[in-house]
């Protein structure tokens, strides 16, 4: 990764701190999600990151789960930036040992959750928001259903 800068950074040790936070959102999901993101399609490797994503962050998988279901449900065509607070909120509300984080902290948060949406196609960006309807790869679908990653799939299928 380093010596061939694949993920085109300046730093060395960008790239490492980068390098491990990756395999620590893929590997979890097994070698077949490696696969996809190593030989699949852009769409199927960018979901199968996504995928990895929600494995490792209940926080991602969640407000898919919770804030854009609801949204969907209410047939809006987008979020609001004041939903990722509200949802941090709810989320004190369910679980009241969850940290407390600064105003830049949850700001950080939500600028990183609504770039990874906007990555996988779930946002058209993340000026103005707009949802997007997204159909899972039937491969990597196929693969969380036979590896019991039915959550995963359940939040990355909010969409279709």
């Amino acid at each position: 990764m380093v010596e061939q800068n694949i993920l085109q950074m300046n730093s060395a040790e960008t790239i490492r701190r980068v390098s491990r936070l990756l395999r620590a959102r893929i590997e979890p999901l097994g070698e077949g999600l490696w696969s996809m993101l190593r030989d699949g399609s852009k769409i199927q490797a960018t979901q199968a990151a996504l995928a990895g994503s929600i494995k490792h962050s209940r926080l991602l998988g969640d407000f898919m789960d919770i804030t854009i279901r609801d949204q969907r449900q209410l047939f809006a065509n987008s979020l609001k930036p004041t939903m990722w607070g509200d949802y941090i909120e709810g989320c004190r509300g369910r679980d009241p040992d969850m940290p407390h984080w600064g105003d830049a902290t949850v700001v950080k948060l939500r600028s990183v959750v609504f770039c990874i949406l906007a990555e996988a196609g779930y946002l058209q960006n993340t000026k103005r928001l707009l949802m997007q309807n997204v159909y899972v790869d039937g491969q990597l679908a196929a693969y969380l259903r036979d590896n019991n990653e039915s959550y995963v799939l359940k939040c990355m299928e909010v969409m279709e």
